[in-house]
């Protein structure tokens, strides 16, 4: 207890400090994962992908960021286990987020698009078996994570296989494909903002309203959810009469449809920043609430106090910053790795991903966003053939996927016994 008296201070600061850090690492190389398919397919330009996602990522981290929050910071350690021992939770807190963000910033130098959950998550279980106990982790949970790994590139890539197989059916084979992308484009549109506004108030807005007392019916915010993608329809609608249009020359018969489907990709791609600041923020935040509860309380671990919203403002800003920073060098490059994009093969890859983060985050699931997208682009190219799909540089995104957890996990440790002996056990 001593120990957190005499340097509480002092360790919320370096909390605060590796949470930026690793938040920045996040806004590097993960935010990529959510504006990449944009401009790789040609939709938006990096200039206006970087604003977009600067004003989503903030969003989505800020007002649906809790949820996820909370799993990260008590599912993983049985808080029960090291009650006796309050700073060593400090400790490996810190060593996982400066892990982490270490981590971040060399792939993002090497330009690896890596997972930033694996690398927390690892970073977590590495401290906690070797600096503490094996049995100081929950290994139910850890195995709910990694099967959650497995699951949401599966369920993505379905949702995007089935998303583009139906633009195909409903648009590209049609006889008047222009007209019929401005007939079936309106509803994609309404299903973007029905899902995005769902989860938003059935998971996302539950801890700003806590204190306020509103408190809607299922019913309720359906009819919000409803009306919100009815205006999203609207707007669509509104913007596609004003895409200008001209006479398809020679036999691409499919330009306007395209062009008609970039319009579409500006929604896709901010509700995927939208989706991807809701669960990612969890990867840089979690561990500082940790920290935040156990000083403030005195080492109470076992506490469970509501996640300050300074602490979600904080990550936000973390990953705005480092998008603004760094994260052009991976936009530029990831839409165009696994296959050939466009603007449809974009929306169908976005929508199917966004799908999958925002429901997962509204679970408390802390899915991968990396494997989300990749997933979800695999599905798009398997929807035109395997012939369509890179193998190579898939190979050498699942190599760095498997370096991630070793590498988090083999940092945390060192820095662990770092803290250890500076401050004292």
């Amino acid at each position: 207890m001593s120990i957190l008296a005499d340097y509480g201070t002092i360790l919320l600061v370096l909390g605060c400090i590796f949470c930026v850090f690793m938040a920045w690492g996040v806004g590097a190389n993960d935010v990529a994962n959510a504006m990449g398919t944009s401009v790789g397919s040609g939709a938006l330009t990096i200039k206006q992908a970087i604003i977009i996602a600067m004003v989503f990522e903030f969003l989505g981290a800020y007002l649906a960021g809790g949820e996820v929050t909370a799993t990260v910071r008590k599912g993983i350690i049985d808080p029960a286990i090291m009650a006796g021992h309050p700073e060593l939770l400090v400790y490996g807190m810190l060593s996982a987020l400066l892990a982490a963000g270490t981590w971040l910033v060399i792939a993002s130098m090497l330009g690896w698009p890596v997972s930033t959950t694996h690398s927390i998550v690892g970073a977590i279980v590495g401290f906690a078996a070797v600096g503490i106990s094996t049995s100081a982790i929950a290994w139910g949970k850890v195995g709910t994570i990694v099967a959650s790994w497995v699951v949401s590139p599966v369920l993505a890539g379905t949702f995007s296989f089935l998303l583009f197989k139906s633009v195909q059916w409903l648009i590209f084979n049609n006889e008047h494909p222009e007209a019929a992308a401005r007939r079936f484009i309106p509803v994609y549109m309404f299903l973007v903002g029905f899902l995005i506004a769902m989860v938003t108030l059935l998971k996302g807005l539950k801890h700003v309203f806590k204190d306020s007392g509103l408190k809607l019916s299922y019913l309720e915010n359906t009819g919000i959810a409803v009306l919100i993608g009815l205006i999203a329809a609207a707007v669509g609608f509104y913007f596609l009469r004003r895409v200008n249009t001209q006479a398809p020359q020679g036999d691409n018969r499919y330009a306007n449809v395209e062009k008609v489907f970039a319009v579409l990709m500006i929604f896709t791609a901010c509700s995927m920043a939208f989706a991807h600041g809701s669960n990612d923020v969890a990867n840089a935040v979690g561990p500082l609430a940790a920290i935040v509860t156990v000083v403030s309380s005195g080492g109470a671990i076992a506490a469970k106090s509501a996640m300050p919203g300074w602490v979600l403002l904080l990550g936000g800003l973390g990953i705005v910053v480092g998008l603004a920073t760094y994260g052009y060098k991976v936009i530029a490059t990831i839409g165009r790795k696994i296959t050939e994009l466009t603007p449809s093969r974009g929306f169908a890859a976005e929508l199917g991903a966004a799908s999958t983060v925002v429901v997962a985050s509204g679970l408390g699931l802390p899915i991968s966003t990396t494997h989300t997208l990749v997933g979800a682009v695999l599905g798009v190219g398997m929807a035109r053939g395997i012939g369509a799909l890179n193998l190579g540089v898939i190979g050498s995104i699942f190599l760095s996927w498997l370096v991630t957890l070793p590498a988090g996990a083999g940092l945390a440790i060192v820095f662990f016994f770092m803290f250890k002996s500076i401050f004292g056990a």
